[in-house]
C-alpha cells in the first residue's frame, strides 16, 4: 500500500513538472522548430528546437545549396515544414537538390547546425572557414542583428578549421 501510495505521487508530480514545461513552443503545443535566443559573444541568435544555434554560409546566400557530400558531415541541414517557417519572421524553406528533404531558410540563406556544437547556445562555428569539394565555406551565426561577434574558438589555420 505505501508503495503505491509514493509511486502515485511520483507520477502526480512529473505530470507538474510536464505541465511547467518549456516556453519555446508553438501554438500547437509542440517546440517551435526555431526561436531567438541570447547566444554568449553572438547576440540574439536563430536556435533549432534543441537550443543549437543555427549557420549559414556566405557562398550560399544566394539560395544556392553548396554544402553537399562530405560538408554535411560537418553543417547538418536545419530541416523544416512551411508551418515551421512560421515561428520567426524571415523564415522560409527550400528544397534542397541532392536529397529532395525540405530546408529551412533565413532571409533566403539556407540553414544548418554545427557538428561541434554539441548543446544549447553554443557558437563554435560563428566566422568559420572551411572548404569541402572544392568550395570554400564562410559561415555566421544567423542573427536577429546585422552583426556578429567572431568567435574566440575560430581557427584560420589549416584544415577545415576546427582544430582537430
Amino acid at each position: 500500500m505505501r508503495i503505491t501510495i509514493l509511486l502515485l505521487g511520483a507520477t502526480a508530480a512529473m505530470g507538474t513538472l510536464a505541465a511547467c514545461g518549456s516556453s519555446d513552443t508553438a501554438a500547437g503545443g509542440a517546440a517551435a522548430a526555431v526561436s531567438v535566443q541570447n547566444v554568449s559573444g553572438v547576440g540574439q541568435t536563430l536556435v533549432d528546437s534543441s537550443g543549437k544555434t543555427l549557420y549559414f554560409a556566405d557562398q550560399e546566400a544566394g539560395g544556392m545549396i553548396k554544402c553537399t557530400g562530405s560538408c554535411l558531415s560537418f553543417w547538418m541541414p536545419a530541416t523544416g515544414s512551411t508551418a515551421d517557417a512560421k515561428s520567426v519572421t524571415g523564415l522560409g524553406t527550400m528544397k534542397r537538390s541532392d536529397t529532395g528533404a525540405e530546408q529551412l531558410t533565413f532571409q533566403g540563406k539556407p540553414l544548418y547546425t554545427f557538428k561541434l556544437d554539441t548543446g544549447s547556445g553554443q557558437a563554435k562555428g560563428n566566422n568559420a572557414s572551411d572548404a569541402f569539394s572544392g568550395t570554400s565555406f564562410t559561415w555566421h551565426a544567423a542573427t536577429t542583428t546585422a552583426s556578429s561577434a567572431p568567435s574566440p574558438s575560430t581557427n584560420s589555420g589549416g584544415g577545415a578549421g576546427y582544430g582537430y
